[in-house]
């Protein structure tokens, strides 16, 4: 019976993963302003980094980061003008979710918990940590991943570096407000269906 119901666990976070790495692949096709850069690149003011931190909160590090690895690669790898940094997306998605899913559920233990502003304040924290990552990676990979695996001149790399600098923090600011309102409005609905398990409420939490 317990072997059952690990596979039945499994199963459904494999499919909840599934299930977020699409919002995370059609928030970023579809709901993008795409911003021309010179010589054919580009940069884009999107949420898909919002469903790849809720994922992490909701799932875990490992499957949140998978989902947005995923969704987010995929994205670019059909979409002509990203398809050259997919490699570098899959690696840095990947990575806000392992961040997320660390200060959540590692160092936080939220699911631990049903003091509605500890974990509010904590799923906030934890997403300002994963997106705060990407705000200085982002550009500071594409940059050396423009320039020595593409082959940019300097000059240019330097100028989507800026660019993509600027978006990523816009990015990051929209996506932090989106999943501290979506994450906390559905956690209790998660709750009741069972795809988030409280192990025990932690009273000392509210001191912190």
């Amino acid at each position: 019976m317990e072997q059952r119901n690990e596979t039945y666990t499994k199963v459904m976070k494999i499919a909840q993963t599934a299930l977020m790495a699409a919002l995370c692949f059609v928030s970023f096709t579809f709901l993008q302003i795409k911003i021309p850069m010179p010589g054919g690149d580009a940069t884009s003011l999107h949420i898909g980094n919002a469903f790849c931190v809720l994922a992490a909160l909701i799932l875990g590090g490992w499957y949140g980061g998978i989902a947005g690895a995923i969704g987010m690669g995929l994205a670019d790898i059909m979409d002509p003008v990203y398809i050259t940094v997919a490699p570098k997306t899959f690696v840095l998605k990947l990575c806000i979710g392992l961040i997320v899913g660390l200060v959540a559920h590692r160092i936080a233990k939220i699911n631990e918990s049903t003091d509605k502003k500890y974990v509010f304040r904590w799923s906030l924290i934890a997403s300002v940590a994963g997106l705060g990552f990407n705000v200085i990676a982002d550009p500071l990979v594409g940059f050396f991943y423009n320039q020595y695996v593409m082959g940019q001149p300097q000059q240019m790399a330097e100028v989507l570096a800026k660019w993509s600098t600027a978006t990523t923090f816009v990015n990051a600011v929209v996506s932090v407000v989106l999943v501290g309102v979506l994450y906390n409005a559905l956690r209790p609905v998660l709750m009741k269906l069972g795809m988030i398990h409280t192990c025990k409420v932690k009273t000392a939490q509210t001191g912190i």
